[in-house]
């Protein structure tokens, strides 16, 4: 075996251990996040009715950036106690309204007239 074989063999096997090292800290990742999202969506479940549960489901379906949004606020919330008792339907539809006011982007166009 020559010098640059030997060379080629080593940077391969180097190469495939990082390729394997990468693959893990994803699989590891992935699963973090699927913890965070379970821990989530455990405190969503106790601290809204199954009414502004299925609110917030749907909008999810629509606006899953709006949605993300009011799901972390929320929880945020919830870690701090600030929510005494759950929330229902119509302040969930309250804090929707608040949260979007915030976050709506106004576009205006003009025509401008030579």
């Amino acid at each position: 075996m020559s010098y640059d074989e030997e060379l080629e063999a080593v940077l391969e096997r180097q190469y495939q251990e990082l390729l394997r090292r990468r693959e893990e800290l994803e699989r590891r990742r992935k699963l973090q996040q699927l913890a965070e999202e379970a821990k989530k969506q455990e405190i969503l479940r106790m601290i809204l009715t199954p009414e502004a549960r299925e609110r917030l489901a749907n909008l999810r379906l629509v606006r899953p950036d709006l949605a993300k949004i009011v799901e972390d606020h929320l929880v945020a919330l919830a870690l701090q106690g600030r929510i005494a008792r759950q929330i229902t339907e119509e302040e969930l539809k309250t804090i929707l309204a608040e949260v979007y006011e915030r976050t709506r982007k106004e576009y205006r166009i003009n025509i401008r007239e030579k």
